[in-house]
């Protein structure tokens, strides 16, 4: 069955992004899908039906991000849903990491959703209608140790969103932040995930935990799959949450951060309270 809504997704040459995309594809969804380069794109989505759009887009290059959201536009006639799906993972100490480790990190990770959003927002109120997914973890809500700039990264997307999500309402424009936890795809792998250049003997605990995040590559609980049927049914709802955790252990980590935090604040109430007038 043909389906209308014209998809937008960045970095979907790999991972959860190529799952979803597949997935669209076969169900007769419109997708336009961003990639560093079309080979990789062409390659790894591997058809050419009409209607798959690949683009070569430099998600951190303003210019380039408005090019893709104008020839989608061209092509399909509107944007229905867009998903900022492209990042990458960074570990490491802060004190290990070099300035430009970081922002390349937040390049990617938060300026180029940011840019996407920017350019895809004017199509989307003139339609008045849209749905933006913005991809998170749930090292945005629970960061392990090791992984401070990621966290830092992906709390940036989910702080955005929630407001995005009030700011566009009017417009009839939805907006959803998902927050992942372990999915067996390539996350894991060197071109997915960096780590600090530098390497002091003081963190050397640190390193040992990555070892192990590394190790576990290829069994990780969450299913990519299920995960891309998750986020085609979040664009067919009519009232989509603002927050959805994706994977048992997304769920387990989200629930006991509610609770340290809900701690760690009354446990200062008095505190809290005394700065009043």
């Amino acid at each position: 069955m043909k389906k209308n809504k014209v998809w937008f997704v960045t970095g979907a040459s790999k991972g959860l992004g190529l799952s979803l995309v597949k997935q669209l594809l076969t169900e007769g969804y419109k997708v336009a899908v961003t990639s560093r380069t079309t080979d990789s794109l062409k390659k790894a989505v591997d058809t050419d039906v009409e209607d798959f759009l690949p683009l070569e887009v430099d998600l951190a290059n303003d210019e380039s991000v408005r090019k893709a959201i104008e020839q989608t536009k061209e092509k399909f006639g509107r944007v229905d849903v867009a998903v900022n799906n492209a990042g990458y993972g960074i570990g490491g100490s802060i004190e290990e990491l070099n300035d430009k480790e970081v922002r390349e990190s937040f390049d990617i990770n938060v300026f180029g959703t940011i840019n996407v959003i920017r350019h895809v927002l004017p199509v989307m109120r003139a339609q008045g209608s849209g749905h933006i997914i913005n991809i998170s973890s749930i090292a945005g809500i629970a960061p392990g140790l090791g992984w401070s700039v990621y966290g830092a990264a992906k709390h940036a997307v989910i702080g955005l969103t929630e407001v995005l999500a009030e700011d566009v309402k009017p417009f009839g424009i939805k907006a959803t932040v998902v927050a992942p936890g372990g999915f067996r795809t390539n996350f894991n792998n060197p071109d997915s995930v960096v780590f600090a250049g530098k390497q002091l003997e003081a963190y050397a605990g640190i390193r040992a935990t990555h070892g192990r995040f590394s190790e576990n590559s290829g069994h990780q609980k969450g299913d990519p799959d299920r995960a891309a049927r998750a986020m085609i049914d979040l664009a067919e709802n009519a009232e989509p949450p603002v927050y959805l955790l994706l994977g048992t252990d997304a769920y387990e980590r989200a629930l006991k951060k509610i609770e340290l935090l809900n701690n760690e604040f009354t446990k200062a109430e008095i505190t809290t309270k005394s700065t009043d007038y």
